[in-house]
Parts: structure tokens; sequence; C-alpha cells
């Protein structure tokens, strides 16, 4: 019969070919590059469309980018989900369509496209609205000819004028006149400024469209103020009052039009996930237009939503922070405190950066041993016991990031990322650790557990093991296998021999 030995061997071996095997496949066929090397950021936003079922037949309606500001679009998909579904260009603005005659349960409908930056640019000519006055009351109107008065008086032009206009609305210091006039309404409302600048005969509009953030799910569509002015467009953002185009702002539609309109459906919502791939612009072009031969597309990440693919950026780099305690711990002999621990710590230091992260994870888990030697003299059940200092993590978690943020240290406000349940469990179990085994070893735990979190945090945020880990997740297979192998090592640890080395020049 087989050894163990020998079936790990085997199977190890198969992994680890299995891993390079299908890594090679998408470096050669599918032109999937195997260093980051130059490449283009390449953006793929998907918007879900979720509605309840409504009366009758229903339609829904979805403005469609333009490319302009730069954007260059590399493809667009559609999800039908038993709709009709057409595409329609009125005058140069698209929108997609779903129709069906009946619909019975609430329904999620999707479009996704990628983009790339090929240049930093405005956003070019556009139709020049109207200008309509509202419609106002007679003391509304006085005191909305003061508040024009006032703003032309300190003013230029139509520029600094709206510049002058938001950041009063956005800074709270409305006079009397203004305040009478908007009431409590927010003054963020791009309806307020526009109201004002219609008064003013300033031709005004909505720029919509949507931040770009690796990662983001379920983020909202924002809304840019656009004004006109000696034959140009002027862009600014409404709740700062800041002039220009940001640079990660992605514009979905520009005008007054909807960009959702529902009928038959009630309850609808248009969120957006976007994720970032580190591939070149060339290869995301072969990988889409191979995705109907290559069946190794179909079943890779980039088939996955969206939404999924960002959540996966981070999961896949789990196996690598778990390979980095599996070395400490077999290889060097470095005693943690719990077995992957320092993983879940060195996730958060990705979200919080490592100084602060640190610093926050020593400052938690001292006061919550100070707080836990005292829980320790009540006597309490251990399920009462580690309830109380979950309670204790998240009260001191928010104290913290209540006072660093009153003296100005907005980093600290990252503490949530820090993983609420393992930092209780950590507390109870350093607390055990020093009632049986003394301050030493916590501190020998304590620090073995923090340098394994470094160095995985270290492995994890290099862009070639995050580049690696994403588009070619097979590599999982192989780790998988080195796993295995490094499971039957027997042999001695390294801080063995330094333990022994005394022994060693007896013998010599």
């Amino acid at each position: 019969m087989m050894s163990s030995k020998l079936q790990i061997l085997l199977v190890a071996g198969l992994l680890i070919a299995v891993g390079l095997g299908l890594t090679l496949y998408k470096t050669i066929e599918l032109d999937f590059p195997l260093l980051p090397g130059e490449k283009q950021d390449v953006w793929t936003l998907e918007s879900k469309i979720t509605f309840n079922p409504g009366d009758g037949p229903v339609e829904i309606a979805l403005a469609l980018p333009e490319t302009q500001a730069g954007w260059v679009m590399l493809d667009e998909y559609f999800a039908s989900s038993g709709f009709g579904f057409s595409v329609e260009d009125d005058a140069g603005k698209r929108q997609a369509k779903w129709t069906r005659q009946s619909q019975e349960h609430p329904t999620t409908l999707y479009y996704k496209l990628q983009v790339y930056r090929a240049d930093i640019s405005g956003l070019g000519a556009s139709r020049v609205p109207s200008v309509v006055s509202p419609e106002l009351s007679n003391d509304r109107r006085t005191a909305m000819e003061r508040v024009v008065s006032s703003l032309r008086e300190r003013s230029s032009g139509p520029v600094s004028f709206t510049a002058l206009l938001l950041q009063q609305l956005a800074q709270g210091g409305m006079d009397q006149d203004a305040a009478f006039l908007f009431g409590t309404r927010e003054a963020t409302d791009l309806t307020v400024a526009m109201d004002v600048l219609s008064f003013a005969r300033i031709p005004s509009q909505r720029v919509r469209g949507v931040y770009l953030e690796d990662g983001r799910r379920r983020q909202q569509m924002s809304t840019l103020l656009e004004v006109f002015d000696n034959g140009s467009w002027y862009l600014f953002d409404p709740t700062t009052a800041k002039p220009g185009l940001p640079e990660n702002f992605f514009v979905w539609q520009r005008g007054e039009r909807f960009v959702l309109d529902v009928i038959g459906g009630t309850s609808s919502q248009l969120e957006f996930a976007i994720v970032k791939n580190t591939l070149p612009v060339k290869t995301v072009l072969s990988m889409e237009q191979q995705a109907g031969d290559k069946l190794m597309l179909d079943f890779s990440i980039y088939a996955l939503p969206v939404e999924q693919q960002g959540m996966f950026k981070g999961l896949l780099l789990l196996p690598v922070g778990a390979l980095v305690v599996v070395l400490l711990r077999v290889m060097v002999g470095i005693r943690t405190s719990g077995t992957f621990m320092p993983i879940l710590i060195a996730l958060a230091f990705i979200q919080t950066s490592l100084i602060t992260g640190l610093v926050i994870f020593l400052t938690v888990v001292s006061a919550g041993l100070w707080i836990r030697s005292y829980l320790s003299h009540l006597n309490l059940l251990l399920v009462a016991r580690i309830t109380a200092v979950v309670i204790l993590v998240i009260l001191i978690m928010a104290t913290l990031s209540i006072v660093t943020y009153k003296m100005g240290f907005e980093q600290a406000l990252t503490v949530t990322f820090l993983p609420t349940i393992i930092l209780s469990w950590t507390i109870e179990r350093m607390s055990i650790l020093w009632e049986e085994e003394g301050a030493h070893e916590v501190l020998i735990q304590g620090g073995g557990s923090l340098l394994a979190a470094i160095l995985a945090y270290l492995l994890m945020t290099m862009e070639l093991v995050a580049h690696l880990t994403f588009n070619f997740p097979e590599l999982m297979i192989s780790l998988l296998g080195v796993v295995l192998l490094l499971g039957k090592y027997t042999g001695y640890r390294l801080s063995e021999l330094y333990r022994f080395r005394y022994l060693r020049k007896d013998w010599q």
C-alpha cells in the first residue's frame, strides 16, 4: 500500500503542475501578461437596476453614457433576463430599453461597460438649454432679486457668480433673503442653485456620473453642475464649490433627461459596482473578443459580476497571507496568538495603512488587556466574559475614533476595519496566557503575531502578487500543493537550530 508521504508527494506534485499549467496556458494562448509591466488602467463599471413588479406592461429605459471627457469605451454588455431589448439613438443620446408584457417577481437588470482614460480633456460642446425663470410668489421674487443682485455685485461674470453662489450654499453663509428664499431645503440640492442661475439668466445643466474607486459596490450616481459662459461650459462640484472636472469622475449623462425611467414597476433603484483591471488594453480587448471561443475565459474571474470581482480581489490575497503564517510557524518556529489571526490583522492593515493599523491595534489590545484583567476578578462565565470584551472593544474603538478625529487625525477613523471579534478573542487568549504562562509568553506570541501580520501585509500589498492572484487564480492550486508539502515537514525549525547552537559547537 502506498505510504502517506508518497501520496502527499504525488498529490502535491499534481496540484502544482495543474496550477502552473493553467497559468502557462493563459499566458501563451490567451495573451495574459505574467508580469504587470506597462499597463493601462481599465475600469469596468456595472450598473444594476432593481425594481418590484407593478401593474401592466413593464418598460425600463436607461440612458447610456457618451464617449467624452477623454474616456474611451472598450466594450459594453447587457443582461435582458427574459425581457425584450433594444438600444435606441435619439439625436446622439443613446438609451437601452427593456420591455415585457408583465412581471410577477422583483427583477434585476445589468449593464456593464469597460473604459479607459486616453487623455485629460474637457467635456466638449453641448446644446445650450433654454433658460426658464422659476415661478415665484411676489415676496419670494423680491428675495430672489436681492440674492441675485448681491451676487452680481461681487462677481465678474457667470463663472464667478456660480462659484460665489455654491460657496454660500455649501458653507451655510446664507443671508436673511437667501434663508427665506430657500427655507429648509438642503444646500447641496442642485435645484436651489439652478433656480438662482435661471433667474439670473445663466444657462446651466446637470452632469451625472460615477466616481471611479476600485472595489466600490452599491455606489450611487453623483451630480456636478455645469454653467455656460462666453461659448464654453464650466463645471463645479456643488458640494464643495470646487471648479473643474474631477480626474476620477466618469461622465454618464449631461442635461436634464432622466437617467432611469421605469414604467410598470415600483421601488426602482440604480446602483454601480466598479473594479479596476491591471491588464494592458490590448489584452483586455483580446480577452473580450475571444470570450465566446475560449472556455478558460467563460470560467474565469472576469466572467463574474463586477461586484463579485471586487470581492475576490481581496479574498484571493488570503492564501498568500496563509502561506506566510505556515512558513513562519512550520519552518521558522515563530509562535503566534491564534493560527490565522495574523492574516486578518494584515487585511486590516491593507485598509488602514501599516503604521496607523499598528498604532490602533496596540492601543486597542493594551486597553482591552487592562480591562480584561479587571473582569477576571468578577468570575464571569466564558460566554458572558467574551461578550463583555466584545462590547468593550467596540466602545474603545469608537472612543479612539472620536478622540483622534477631534484632534485632527482622520486616519484613525479606519479603526472600523479591524476585526472586532478576532480582537476580542485575542485579548481573551492573551489574558489567559498571561495568567498561566506570564507576561514573557504574551510578548513572544503577541510579537510573533505582529511580525507575521507585517510580513503578510508587505507580501499581499506587492503589485506583482496582486496582479498574479487576480489574473491567475489557478496559482492557488499550486499554492495548495506547496502547503501540503510543508504539512509533511518534520525537520528542525530555524528557531531550534539557534536554540541548539551550542551543541553544534560541542560536536565540532
